[in-house]
């Protein structure tokens, strides 16, 4: 239903705690248009359109994320669809940047078939006038990445990367000047990706908050330059910390955490723009443009004459199969799709249940327990049980026939499984690292959900004191023995301290591939019916005299802890660990300071 644009971001901004502060309904500004008494004529409009974490999402697909078979059940995204879009929408604003938050690599068949080379080329006809890098543009080495970089037309913008490869040395910049707009564009990206991803011993990833600041005040020392934007892939929650904690930031664009924002998504996690202040007390808007190229976001954002963002238009646009696609883009993605198109289709297995992917991060979800089912079933009689990250679980897979392109496009990153052997004891700290996100080996942060076989049942208290939150392991249904030894089928990423999930282990031996693994466990065990059943399980405790009781509680699993975008102060923990037993046509206006409703777009 066609809703008028301007009204729903004021509601919408109510959702997060850093909302700006209450104006008359119908004049949608900040504080400072009223306190400077700013005239229209005086002001400066900028438009904004951003895409971030595609995930090599070049073609259309389902909900879920998969390739999309069934049209009947709807159709998104695809870069043939975005770029009309843009191409339809740019034109109608008279200064506009174009600007890419990262993580184009992993997802699709696009990737694992092809690498950077056919994302390279698709971006290259989108026209970007600015993309940060994302975590995983590193999964596969800083070579790889350099020749995926060498290949682009538009600048690579990265405060915080500093390389030693030559590629990456020279390609990538702290920051882009755009001199007929009078703009500065920052890019910066998440300091976890030294241990989410793959990239060379000679590529640092240095402090946010430092790098960006540092920055914004060499572009004031040394330019006239007085609007400035960061391009982030580092995290919503991140993005509002950054905003926080510097000063001279008008508008971040932002990726990484696959965050819905205003009517994205069933559950959006705060307003579109959300307004916080940074440690002057200057509002800045934060926007991102949740996952796979869903959405196409836009803002038209309005400056004062000292950069300062004053109010704000337009909303995301939301791209499903009534949007028209660039027809020479679609037809050169369709070629590329034909090498693969027939491994991708070969039927494997067939599951009465959806397999869910969108829980695995906070909670059990029953594709993390079909991987972490599969590797014990792979290792039976070597492994006691299996544990896998949440982070490394892309795409659900439908009910129905499952195919070999839905298990490479839930599990793209070619991990292979291995085993590690750790005392009792460990396997102990090892799960409570787990349960509460700081790992009881280093103290910092773990950065994803876990997902664990059958043959392992935890509990855990989230009330309780991050770092002493485990109540009762189980294996096999017995209670663990600190003083033997167990065998844990990983993937060699976890194994090697990806995630912080486990100390870096040396000297495992990688077995097959995970997605292999799971292609033969759906080959054997069809029909699948995987279910829910509490192997990771909240519980409050109930103190009885000496002895501890456990009562279950309705919600299954914790909510994961922020990542810092700093450096964290490693607080060491104790070793020890106790276990008792719309649609509307390609218009928007360039500018509007007063509307009485605001809403995600569908384009025709």
């Amino acid at each position: 239903m066609k809703q008028n644009i301007c009204a729903w971001a004021l509601a919408a901004a109510s959702v997060v705690t850093a909302s700006p502060e209450k104006v008359h309904e119908d004049s949608l500004v900040s504080s400072h248009l009223s306190k400077r008494g700013l005239n229209a004529d005086g002001d400066y409009v900028m438009s904004f359109f951003h895409v971030n974490d595609v995930h090599a999402h070049l073609d259309e697909f389902a909900s879920s994320g998969a390739d999309c078979t069934n049209p009947s059940r709807g159709c998104y995204g695809g870069y043939a669809r975005i770029k009309h879009a843009v191409d339809e929408l740019r034109p109608q604003h008279e200064d506009s940047l174009w600007l890419n938050a990262g993580d184009e690599f992993q997802g699709t068949l696009f990737y694992t078939y092809y690498k950077g080379e056919k994302i390279a080329e698709t971006i290259n006809q989108l026209g970007f006038d600015a993309m940060t890098l994302g975590n995983h543009e590193f999964d596969g080495g800083d070579d790889e990445l350099g020749d995926f970089l060498a290949n682009l037309t538009f600048p690579i913008i990265s405060a915080n990367i500093r390389s030693e490869h030559p590629v990456l040395n020279q390609t990538i910049i702290p920051y882009k000047i755009f001199e007929k707009q009078g703009i500065a564009i920052i890019g910066c990206t998440t300091p976890t990706t030294i241990n989410i991803s793959r990239p060379g011993p000679g590529t640092q990833f240095l402090d946010v908050i430092e790098h960006v600041q540092a920055a914004i005040d060499e572009i004031k020392a040394t330019t006239s330059i007085k609007r400035i934007v960061a391009l982030t892939h580092i995290g919503y929650d991140q993005d509002q910390i950054l905003a926080q904690s510097t000063t001279g930031l008008s508008l971040i664009i932002g990726g990484h955490s696959h965050t819905p924002l205003g009517n994205m998504g069933s559950s959006p996690q705060g307003a579109y723009p959300t307004i916080t202040k940074d440690t002057a007390g200057n509002e800045v808007f934060i926007v991102t443009a949740y996952r796979w190229g869903e959405y196409l976001g836009y803002i038209d954002v309005t400056f004062d004459d000292e950069g300062r963002a004053i109010s704000y238009d337009g909303g995301p646009v939301h791209l499903d199969n009534t949007t028209v696609q660039d027809q020479e883009l679609q037809r050169q993605i369709k070629e590329w799709r034909a090498p693969f198109e027939e491994l991708a289709a070969q039927v494997i297995g067939f599951s009465n249940v959806e397999l869910v992917q969108s829980t695995c991060q906070t909670e059990e979800c029953t594709l993390g327990n079909a991987m972490a089912d599969a590797i014990q079933y792979y290792r039976d009689g070597f492994a006691d049980f299996s544990l896998i990250n949440a982070g490394g679980i892309r795409a659900a897979i439908d009910a129905g026939d499952i195919t070999r392109g839905e298990v490479l496009t839930s599990f793209p990153f070619g991990n292979a499984v291995t085993e590690i052997t750790m005392s009792g004891a460990d396997v102990l700290r090892l799960l409570e690292g787990c349960v509460s996100r700081v790992s009881k080996f280093n103290g910092n942060p773990l950065t994803s959900g876990f997902q664990i076989s059958k043959t392992l049942k935890v509990q855990y208290n989230p009330n309780l004191t991050a770092g002493s939150r485990l109540v009762r392991a189980l294996i096999n249904g017995q209670p663990i023995d600190t003083a033997a030894n167990y065998v844990i089928a990983t993937l060699d990423f976890v194994a090697g301290g990806g995630d912080n999930i486990f100390p870096i282990q040396t000297g495992f031996v990688p077995l097959d591939l995970q997605d292999e693994v799971l292609v033969r466990y759906f080959n054997q065990t069809s029909p699948i019916n995987t279910q829910i059943e509490g192997r990771i399980e909240k519980v409050a405790e109930i103190p009885s005299g000496n002895s501890t009781t456990t009562t279950p509680v309705s919600t299954p699993v914790s909510t994961p802890a922020s990542t810092p975008i700093s450096t964290p102060v490693s607080t060491p923990v104790s070793s020890s660990v106790s276990i008792p037993d719309s649609t509307s046509t390609l218009r928007t206006s360039t500018r509007t300071r007063s509307c009485k409703s605001r809403a995600t777009k569908t384009l025709n």
